[in-house]
């Protein structure tokens, strides 16, 4: 639960600069996070997890495990019958034809990825759980595995899926218009792939769980580092069979997310389970290892488009497939369905036939990660728009600029159904060349090429839905809120949005303190705890600033009313003249006439039979707000419509490749964003910031790479190649706003967009790079072996040429 005042000048308000209210608590050690709780009796888990990547399990071994000093209890999945049933779907397969899956909390005779919980040991500190942990021996009989996507889908395969058929989970597609009608009208019909290594979130703050039983109260708190505190709720009620209001969830500051703490873990379930079969509090936190087992985005992307001379695309045809790694209860298959529902992304295609396929391994689950799926549609879309500038001899610029859906024709269904919602795409390049100067730009770039240099310049242009609303699941576009101001005049929000850092409660206590005109100092906002807040679905594409923010907005209008009917009595004025500005209430056009709204506040709990005789006594009000634009009903093509908002970006990207190290430098990355209307440039600017540094980490060096023999390598942060600060260049940000008529400020969700613009512009600067020498990369990431390989097969093609 995370609870503060803020202390910023009492004129930001909507539009304004404001810092993260909390910012300096955070960067200065003062906030709470799940690590820091603890609790008298508190016990610590560790976790035995396979050694091997598919096996059986023939035995558990835990004697020599149970007689180490500090140990309170060795648990194995025997141990859990009749406690705690397997992990809930967050979003289930099944539901869209895919195949059943139960996901176990632990391993009882068989075992499909390296790092999969088998067992338990509870012990009074960390160092003896860990320490108990090794002593235990787990006894395998090996089966074949398969870990990438081509050996899962083999005849013969190994079949990964416990009762299943095969090893797809879930697949689907959609076809609008006549593709074959547009390949055989195209000039040319251009053919390619990308491929996306698996990566992970890589949060700052690994995961963690304190849970607590009150066997008087029979009842279950759990602090927690998840971003959807009711449905992780409703989850674990699920799972344990108990009521779920006699279960709190309190999740304090995170220390990021970007996906990784969205619920459907085994941990969750087993520290819940542990905490009420013990009668202790017990305590688990991921170390960096573990955290790095969970991955997502691998994904492989492979596409024909057809497009005239004049560099007219005519018809897109493609089809996305993922490696899942083992299946899991988290929402890490739904990435591969937004990755095709996302295309052709803004622009105007008709004729599109699109297929993706969600497959199961023996790599460790997905669970969501920033992008969403999108990333891999945008790198694949616009490595197309790159081959058709290249085939037609058009600027690449020009080519985007004659394919994308026009300022006017919004909204604007895609043919995959989805409603794409407001925009101005031209005036995105129209603003980075204002700001740079392209033609300058490629004239410098061609003196550098003149002098040897492999320098590479590309655009990447992405849009991304946001706000997501999923039928038949917890993942809503919805949320509720609730305002109140105390006598003090002091003024609180309860929220079921969550913040996992990025500080939309500042945005949120932004909007309350317009439109109840007090200062944003006067104002408290708390998040996280499900005993005190409405029910909310948290933290989740980027939702919560509209969302949240939105329905704050409909309560804080609800109290206004209340304030302007008491002011107008103290100033003996009509309602309907009040004004609620800087702290006072004032009459319009009369300023002498004002009262201060602490004075109002007052008022109404303490004369309210004089002077709020005619309205409810209390300055409260609870509203929900579900914005526009999502469609659950299918079309006409059985499509529906999950996303509210859609925002875009265009990016830049300048690179130097080195031909002999093949280490790619890169000196300039501009974006130009536009979410709609900006509730906070600051907060903007930091969400991009940081989506875009994940893209170029992406695209240049984060990678959970596996061994032959199914055991991960990247196990910390030597092994998983984060970006540091000296990689990356000065970001230049310029903003665009088009507000969507579907929210009510006309504000667009913000957390997303970056990751995919970024890989698909430094993808396309790199090939611009190299391109003079024949060579051409299409896997990310592009590492210096990789450049390095790509160089030696163009010199190689071109021999044989």
């Amino acid at each position: 639960m995370s609870e503060q005042a803020l202390v910023e000048p009492a004129h930001a308000v909507i539009g304004s600069r404001m810092p993260k209210h909390d910012g300096a608590q955070y960067v200065t050690g003062r906030v709470t996070f799940v690590d820091d709780v603890t609790l008298p009796g508190m016990t610590h888990v560790a976790l035995v997890r396979s050694s091997l990547p598919h096996a059986r399990v023939l035995g558990v071994s835990t004697a020599a495990a149970a007689n180490r000093p500090g140990v309170v209890a060795v648990v194995t999945a025997a141990d859990l019958v009749g406690l705690a049933g397997p992990v809930p779907h967050t979003s289930d397969p099944a539901a869209v034809g895919g195949q059943q899956v139960e996901i176990p909390v632990l391993a009882a005779d068989r075992v499909g990825y390296v790092g999969q919980p088998i067992a338990a040991v509870v012990a009074e500190t960390v160092a003896d759980a860990r320490a108990a942990a090794a002593a235990i021996v787990v006894d395998y009989e090996p089966l074949p595995f398969a870990l990438e996507i081509d050996e899962a889908l083999a005849d013969g395969a190994p079949q990964l899926i416990p009762g299943g058929a095969g090893n797809l989970l879930v697949s689907g597609g959609f076809s609008d218009g006549d593709l074959d009608a547009a390949e055989r009208a195209a000039d040319h019909v251009l053919t390619g792939e990308v491929r996306l290594h698996r990566a992970g979130a890589a949060p700052m703050e690994t995961r963690g769980y304190v849970a607590d039983w009150n066997d008087r109260e029979q009842r279950l708190t759990v602090h927690a580092t998840v971003q959807n505190p009711h449905p992780f709720r409703g989850a674990m009620a699920t799972a344990l069979d108990i009521p779920e209001h006699r279960i709190r969830v309190i999740a304090p500051h995170l220390g990021g997310s970007f996906g990784h703490k969205t619920h459907g873990y085994p941990e969750e379930v087993l520290v819940c389970a542990l905490a009420k079969k013990l009668r202790r509090p017990v305590k688990w936190i991921e170390d960096r290892a573990e955290s790095l087992l969970i991955g997502g985005r691998e994904m492989r992307g492979r596409f024909r488009v057809a497009c005239t001379a004049d560099g007219r695309v005519l018809g897109l045809g493609a089809e996305i497939d993922s490696n899942l790694g083992a299946p899991a209860a988290a929402p890490g298959w739904p990435m591969t369905l937004m990755a095709a529902l996302t295309l052709p992304g803004g622009y105007d295609v008709s004729n599109c036939t699109v297929g993706w396929r969600a497959v199961v391994t023996n790599k460790a689950p997905w669970n969501g990660a920033r992008g969403y799926g999108k990333e891999v549609a945008c790198l694949l879309i616009e490595r197309a728009l790159d081959l058709v500038a290249e085939t037609t001899g058009i600027d690449p610029g020009e080519v985007r600029r004659r394919n994308w859906v026009r300022p006017e024709d919004f909204p604007r269904a895609t043919p995959s159904g989805v409603n794409l919602d407001s925009g101005d795409y031209p005036g995105l390049l129209d603003a980075l060349d204002g700001h740079v100067d392209l033609a300058a730009l490629r004239a410098e770039q061609q003196r550098a090429r003149e002098r040897g240099a492999l320098v590479g310049l590309a655009l990447a242009f992405e849009v991304v839905p946001e706000l997501v609303d999923l039928p038949g699941t917890l993942l809503s576009a919805q949320d509720t809120a609730t305002v109140s101001i105390d006598p003090s005049g002091h003024v609180s929000v309860l929220t079921g949005v969550t913040s996992p850092g990025g500080g939309n409660d500042t945005g949120i206590a932004q909007i309350v303190a317009e439109e109840l005109g007090v200062p944003v100092s006067g104002i408290s906002v708390i998040q996280g705890d499900t005993d005190r807040c409405p029910y909310g679905f948290g933290n989740v594409s980027s939702r919560s600033t509209v969302s949240g923010g939105g329905a704050a907005a409909l309560a804080a209008r609800d109290v206004a009313v209340k304030l302007r009917a008491v002011a107008a009595e103290m100033l003996h004025a009509d309602a309907e003249q009040i004004v609620l500005r800087a702290g006072s209430a004032q009459v319009a056009g009369n300023p002498d006439a004002t009262v201060p709204i602490t004075a109002v506040a007052h008022a109404v709990y303490t004369l309210g039979f004089i002077l709020a005789n005619g309205i409810e006594p209390s300055l409260e009000a609870t509203r929900s707000y579900r914005p526009g634009n999502i469609r659950h009903t299918p079309d006409a093509r059985g499509n529906i419509q999950p996303y509210a908002t859609y925002s875009n970006a265009l990016h830049l990207s300048l690179v130097e490749v080195d031909p002999e190290t093949g280490v790619v430098t890169l000196r300039r990355h501009v974006t130009v964003h536009d979410c709609g209307t900006v509730i906070n440039p600051t907060l903007v600017e930091g969400q991009l910031h940081g989506a875009v540094v994940m893209g170029l980490g992406c695209a240049l060096g984060e990678e959970s790479r596996y061994a032959a023999d199914g055991s991960p390598v990247g196990t910390g942060f030597k092994t998983y190649l984060l970006p540091r600060s000296t990689d990356v260049c000065e970001l230049e940000l310029l903003h665009q706003e088009t507000p969507t008529p579907f929210t009510l400020h006309g504000g667009k969700g913000a957390g997303e967009t970056g990751v995919g613009g970024a890989i698909a512009a430094v993808a396309g600067a790199v090939n611009d790079a190299l391109r003079p020498l024949g060579a051409r990369v299409t896997t990310m990431p592009i590492t210096p072996e990789a450049v390095l390989d790509a160089l030696a097969a163009g010199v190689q093609e071109g021999a044989q040429q």
